[in-house]
């Protein structure tokens, strides 16, 4: 073999390898704003480190498309006033090929719009029923609020439970911040009070900047309610329950809407304060939620926490922050494109196997059917995280098929 034949056969390989490194696939980007800082923090923490652990699985399996998922997310400081801003940058300047609205009703809402107008299908992280007024087809929701009316789903375990008790409450209290969410809220909570009708004695909003809450619960006692329906984000759940511990607040049933009092670093914090309050929750270790994929994927996320402050037990979003993205993989690999058109349509025709069980979207992009819990804290000494690993302080009471007790009735014996 001549010289230049030799040469020509080492180099053979590493032109191949050249090559290859060349035409490796481009990742397939998948960008969101997402609060790291800020009010909605302890929940947007959480929520990045379980789709990083869908990043890393999903890689381990090979991509989607035959391509590397790369996420890329943006802190959006818990303010809905950023949101578009980085919507633009993940859109214009990182082109990402998948655009997924982030955490929080506050959050997705303002995504909506943008999304509409470029003619995007948009997946949104726990916002309530937000395409209420846009009624765009494009946009699906990972949140359990579902059904005809996600607003009334998201609080009809507590009316559930305030119809079942004895004596029976007749009057209550209507409060929340003045933002998306605690509206939505309390627009349901508002509609099923006056069909089981209560008569509702109190009905105000407070800035969502507010720091003194003893004022709001003094006024709210003042009118003497048997229900005290509050929605709310984490400061402010954290300031109404504070205050109705200091000024002492007499009622049948207080919380329904608190935003907060699922993660585990706001329960440890509050710790016996919680005691009595009846609120809703969407992902508990009861036995139909606690399946082996969903042990194996605490087990993962719990192993990476360590020191960096997210959601110690990540009970509350983590698994719909996993699931938002197994829905949006799902329908990559079932279109085989990123195709927004493409993919809208499939949302609407498919179920989706996940983490926190099968979804089906309905018409208006909400599930098809709601599946919100209602719990109760009882029992709960110091402020020990190991007391919330378990369902020994939380009661399910709604719905019936995740029941584990009874409700404790009236608040103020409860939550001695």
């Amino acid at each position: 073999m001549s010289w230049a034949a030799r040469l020509a056969c080492r180099l053979l390989p590493l032109a191949i390898m050249a090559g290859g490194a060349v035409h490796a696939a481009e990742p397939l980007t998948i960008g969101l704003n997402l609060g790291q800082t800020g009010s909605l923090a302890p929940n947007g923490k959480a929520a990045l480190l379980a789709m990083q652990i869908w990043v890393e699985d999903t890689n381990a399996k090979g991509g989607l498309l035959g391509r590397p998922v790369k996420l890329i997310t943006y802190d959006d400081q818990s303010n809905p006033a950023l949101v578009p801003g980085i919507i633009s940058k993940l859109l214009d300047v990182d082109h990402v090929d998948i655009l997924i609205a982030g955490n929080g009703t506050n959050m997705v809402a303002p995504a909506l719009p943008i999304a509409m107008q470029r003619h995007l299908t948009l997946v949104g992280l726990f916002g309530l029923d937000v395409n209420s007024e846009f009624h765009y087809p494009n946009y699906f929701s990972i949140i359990p609020a579902g059904g005809e009316h996600p607003k009334e789903a998201f609080s009809a375990g507590f009316f559930a439970m305030a119809a079942s008790a004895n004596p029976k409450p007749k009057t209550i209290a209507l409060v929340g911040a003045d933002a998306e969410f605690a509206k939505n809220a309390i627009d349901g909570a508002r509609a099923q009070a006056k069909r089981a009708g209560y008569k509702i004695v109190y009905d105000n909003t407070y800035p969502p900047t507010t720091a003194d809450y003893s004022p709001i619960i003094r006024a709210i006692q003042a009118t003497n309610p048997d229900l005290v329906f509050v929605g709310s984000y984490p400061p402010d759940t954290v300031g109404m329950i504070r205050a109705a511990n200091e000024v002492g607040l007499n009622v049948k049933m207080f919380g329904g809407g608190m935003v907060g009092l699922q993660a585990t670093s706001i329960k440890t914090q509050l710790g016996p304060l919680l005691n009595g309050i009846v609120n809703y929750d969407f992902w508990l270790p009861v036995p139909a939620y606690n399946t082996p994929e969903a042990q194996s994927f605490l087990k993962k996320y719990q192993s990476r926490v360590g020191t960096s402050g997210v959601d110690a037990l990540g009970y509350y979003l983590p698994p719909f922050a996993y699931a938002d993205l197994q829905v949006v993989g799902q329908a990559v690999e079932g279109t085989h494109s990123t195709d927004q058109a493409k993919l809208a349509e499939y949302l609407h025709a498919h179920t989706f196997h996940t983490l926190v069980g099968d979804i089906k979207f309905g018409p208006t992009g909400e599930w098809a059917e709601p599946r919100v819990m209602e719990v109760q804290f009882h029992g709960i000494k110091g402020h020990d995280v190991e007391q919330f690993r378990d369902m020994s302080m939380q009661t399910v009471l709604f719905p019936p098929a995740l029941k584990t007790g009874d409700l404790l009735y009236p608040y103020t014996d409860a939550r001695h």
